[in-house]
């Protein structure tokens, strides 16, 4: 058993960064991995086993899970826009964007690929063998989201930077210890019920994507497995919208709450201060039990 445990000790990564980017790509994995099983269930069934609720609440359950996984390695960001909005808050190192970004990208792409083939009969009797972007048996939306016919361009950016505000908005006072912050244990299925409500609220124009790399990361691996060049040129090229928007709503709503939230947080107590006071109520409580023993002895 030592024998083991010392193999496991040389195997551990040492370098952080590696680490965390490990973390990263297995959490986004485990997400996508949810997600779009779902979508491919409910697509593929012509919705008999499954509505686009549970899509939503299967994306929900991923959030938590891959939390709950990768929170103590990399603190589980699994989204670009999340990332960019820590490094803008000071909570993550401008160097570590990068890497981050690519692992969320790289375990969103090989979270597709799984699921395409765990549903790849099903996917080629419903498209009847011909992998589409339109129509009544498009399969591409199983993995990217795409906008609904009558949205326009400027509704999709819109509905992306409100969507991915709104999440920044509400996760940020979970861990602000100068607020009313969530038990850390807790912080998994209350970040995915703020990611349902969100969900279940905000998905009808484009899907809530709300997250670059959930969208092109699978986009990436439908260009690869056959839909073709069309998942990029569709819909007049609305794939820089899933990748542009959240990047600015992530921001945004990190702005908004420290101009209407953070700033105005009482400061924490000093330790040092309460300790002087402490030390100083000890002091004269002694005083006063000498000046009582005095007074006695007379």
């Amino acid at each position: 058993m030592s024998r083991v445990k010392q193999a496991i000790k040389k195997m551990k990564v040492k370098n952080e960064l590696t680490r965390q980017i490990l973390g990263e790509i297995l959490g986004t994995f485990v997400l996508l991995l949810f997600g779009c099983a779902a979508a491919a269930q409910v697509k593929t069934s012509r919705e008999t086993k499954g509505i686009f609720l549970s899509v939503n609440m299967a994306f929900s359950v991923g959030v938590m899970s891959a939390m709950y996984l990768c929170m103590g390695v990399s603190g589980a960001h699994l989204n670009p826009a999340v990332s960019l909005s820590f490094c803008m808050l000071g909570e993550l190192a401008w160097i570590k964007l990068l890497p981050y970004t690519l692992a969320q990208i790289l375990g969103a792409y090989l979270a597709a690929g799984l699921v395409y083939l765990i549903y790849h009969d099903a996917i080629m009797e419903f498209s009847g063998g011909v992998l589409t972007v339109l129509g009544p048996n498009e399969t591409a939306s199983i993995f990217a989201t795409y906008p609904s016919d009558m949205v326009s361009m400027q509704t999709s950016f819109l509905d992306q930077v409100v969507g991915t505000a709104m999440l920044m908005l509400c996760i940020l006072p979970l861990n602000d210890q100068r607020n009313a912050p969530a038990p850390k244990g807790l912080l998994p299925p209350v970040v995915a019920t703020v990611v349902l409500g969100i969900s279940v609220s905000m998905s009808a124009n484009c899907g809530a994507a709300i997250n670059p790399a959930r969208d092109l990361g699978p986009r990436l691996f439908t260009l690869t497995a056959g839909w073709g060049t069309e998942v990029f040129t569709c819909y007049d090229y609305f794939f820089w919208i899933p990748l542009v928007a959240p990047m600015v709503g992530g921001v945004i709503g990190s702005i908004i709450y420290l101009v209407f939230i953070q700033w105005h947080l009482p400061e924490p107590e000093d330790d040092s201060e309460e300790l002087n006071d402490e030390t100083k109520a000890m002091e004269h409580n002694d005083k006063k039990d000498e000046l009582y023993y005095k007074m006695s002895a007379l």
